[in-house]
């Protein structure tokens, strides 16, 4: 039986005992096909070193490594029919790693695109002509957006604030995120004016006086629901002539971090701003550190051009 008749037998498995849908059978038979035709003498007679060879080549040729991740998957339960089947006396795929995905880089927005978010959301919250519930909802979304991007909250962790983060005025809050942790993070001077003119504004609001959390709301957890926050804050966006697709509270969240590498701190120090539990998390930020360090040998070097 030649490589074309046992991927054909592979797909009847497929069809038959497993119920594939028709589009997971047509994309095994590409993958398949592209394989037995990259692989002197077919994939079905192929050793791990001609799979991995392959492998190389689509890689070489520029497939994704997801891409290269799903044509790999379709290889190994080829072998595991022909293996189950006696139809071969070994698996060759089973000493070969998956391609690597690696992590994409964070969506996030330049120093320029933020100042011009926050100066909308102050401006729409100074606009004495709106309405009084109007003013009050743009009064809210500019204290949300101060405060996120001056401390890098967790989305969860910035509608869940207790209102006595802005009763106190302090320059330093602490914060309980994730694992039930607790860290210190910075507040500054435009984030607290921001909360104390929010402050005053809910004041106003009777059914929320008592409220112990800053941002209340007539909701199950009885503060404001992050996807309210981030349906404002796509409005906001739109109103500042941002993209709304190009922008969520995790996008600013990754700004704040962005923005402080880009202008000399230290990765650790953004790793606890961030309450990321390992530094492994926050190096998807290292692109920011080397655009950085070309950028200083670039300029300060005597010998850059």
């Amino acid at each position: 039986m030649n490589s074309a008749a046992r991927i054909e037998a592979f797909l009847e498995m497929m069809s038959a005992e497993r119920g594939a849908a028709e589009n997971t059978l047509s994309s095994y038979r590409r993958d398949l096909e592209d394989a037995s035709e990259g692989i002197d003498g077919g994939l079905a007679r192929a050793g791990a070193a001609d799979i991995r060879a392959y492998l190389d080549d689509i890689a070489a040729r520029g497939f994704a490594p997801t891409s290269q991740a799903r044509k790999l998957s379709a290889i190994r339960q080829f072998f595991k029919f022909l293996y189950a089947e006696g139809l071969r006396a070994d698996d060759p795929t089973g000493t070969l790693d998956s391609p690597k995905k690696g992590r994409p880089l964070p969506k996030t927005m330049s120093e320029a695109e933020t100042g011009r978010l926050i100066d909308r959301a102050a401006q729409e919250a100074g606009d004495d002509g709106l309405g009084h519930a109007d003013r009050q909802a743009a009064l809210r979304l500019h204290a949300l957006v101060e405060v996120l991007y001056a401390t890098g909250l967790r989305v969860s962790e910035l509608v869940g604030l207790p209102v006595t983060v802005a009763q106190r005025d302090d320059r330093f809050f602490m914060v309980r995120g994730k694992g039930d942790k607790e860290r210190m993070v910075p507040l500054s001077a435009k984030a607290r004016a921001a909360m104390r003119n929010w402050l005053e504004a809910r004041a106003k609001l009777p059914a929320f006086a008592n409220s112990p959390f800053l941002f209340p709301a007539a909701s199950d957890s009885g503060y404001l629901s992050r996807q309210v926050f981030a349906r404002d804050l796509k409005g906001l966006a739109a109103r500042a002539g941002i993209a709304s697709a190009k922008i969520s509270p995790h996008v600013l969240r990754h700004a704040f971090a962005s923005h402080l590498l880009q202008n000399g701190a230290d990765l650790r120090a953004v790793q606890q701003l961030l309450g990321h539990a390992d530094i492994s998390t926050t190096q998807i930020y290292t692109h920011v550190l080397e655009e950085r360090l070309v950028r200083l040998v670039n300029d300060h070097h005597p010998l850059a051009d």
